[in-house]
């Protein structure tokens, strides 16, 4: 299936943003169609979830099934992924029995996690993305899995290098129970890959962008309100959602014996003052800028995914231009701000 170039932004409403999230191009049908078997979608009602199940569904040929899990908190959003036939299981991933009890597939998208609120309770921030990870990787050990992972498993890095950390870097972030609790999930797959040879990947991405919600959102919103922008956290790497979807399912096709990381993100390293000033233009707002940015911060180098999986159609001026539209029309907010600028390791 070949990508509809109209599914593009400005979006003028959520079914709009939701089809072009979900419209494949021809390379990821391509990859898909090198794999075999079902695809099971763990975490999948979190904010990048549904709209990859969906992306999926339209990429796999009709007779392989694709089968989303989560909990389903959000009201509707499982009959919803049912009328786009997807298959849905709700069920409580920390519970051993019921992990146990999923069906086989080949094919893993692992995107369960926790990071706010996890102060005050670490405890479940690390059975959430140390624990969860074990169960998940016992289970379908005969399986390709693609982990989710973050960029945050990196030290910060210094800016003035222009790129972040590759793939060859250990990860050994800066304290913070979040953080260490997503190297802890790493290992897990790893410590099982190793031992069932099974293949995967460990896919650290930041940070995924959607009009609804991440670093753009939170950026824009703050100079809507004119209120004061701290950018101590002064420089970010940024993907629009349906490309990071798009190169976590390719990966199903590019997997290690045993798993390996791969960097996710975009092509540059982008100062937050900049963004920040290119929305006070398109509001017509102050750019309401305080603070002064870190010699570091929390980035990602992308290169080695960009050599496999070729360059990215959405640019940050397209990213930008969509976000500003968005909310001048009074687009929905997910109401679930990314905290990016926190360097506190605190959630």
């Amino acid at each position: 299936m070949t990508q509809d170039n109209t599914a593009r932004g400005p979006f003028l409403d959520e079914a709009a943003l939701e089809a072009a999230l979900a419209a494949p191009d021809e390379a990821l049908c391509a990859d898909l169609a090198k794999t075999s078997g079902d695809l099971i979608v763990l975490g999948a009602g979190g904010k990048m979830g549904p709209s990859l199940a969906r992306l999926a569904r339209n990429a796999m040929a009709a007779d392989r099934n694709v089968i989303a899990v989560a909990r389903f908190s959000e009201s509707g959003l499982r009959d919803a992924l049912g009328r786009d036939g997807i298959e849905t299981i709700a069920a409580d991933l920390l519970d051993r029995d019921a992990v146990a009890a999923l069906p086989d597939a080949e094919n893993v998208m692992f995107m369960a996690g926790r990071k706010f609120g996890s102060s005050g309770a670490e405890h479940l921030t690390w059975a959430m993305n140390g624990l969860c990870p074990a169960l998940v990787a016992e289970r379908y050990a005969r399986s390709r899995i693609i982990a989710f992972s973050t960029g945050c498993v990196y030290p910060f890095w210094p800016v003035d290098a222009l790129s972040g950390p590759t793939e060859d870097v250990a990860p050994n972030p800066p304290p913070g129970d979040y953080a260490w609790s997503c190297v802890a999930r790493e290992r897990m797959f790893e410590h099982m890959s190793v031992v069932h040879n099974t293949p995967g990947r460990l896919f650290r991405l930041n940070y995924a962008i959607d009009v609804r919600y991440g670093v753009l959102h939170d950026l824009a919103q703050k100079v809507l309100a004119e209120e004061p922008i701290d950018v101590s956290m002064g420089h970010v790497t940024l993907i629009w959602q349906g490309e990071a979807n798009a190169r976590a399912l390719r990966s199903l096709a590019q997997t290690t014996t045993p798993t390996s990381p791969i960097n996710v993100t975009g092509a540059h390293v982008i100062a937050v003052r900049d963004i920040v000033e290119a929305f006070a233009k398109r509001f017509g707002k102050p750019a309401n800028i305080v603070g002064t940015e870190a010699p570091t911060a929390w980035l990602n180098d992308a290169s080695a995914s960009m050599k496999m999986f070729g360059p990215l159609a959405v640019s940050l001026e397209d990213m930008i231009d969509w976000q500003a539209d968005w909310l001048m029309r009074g687009g929905r907010s997910l109401d679930k701000p990314t905290h990016f600028e926190a360097r506190d390791g605190k959630y």
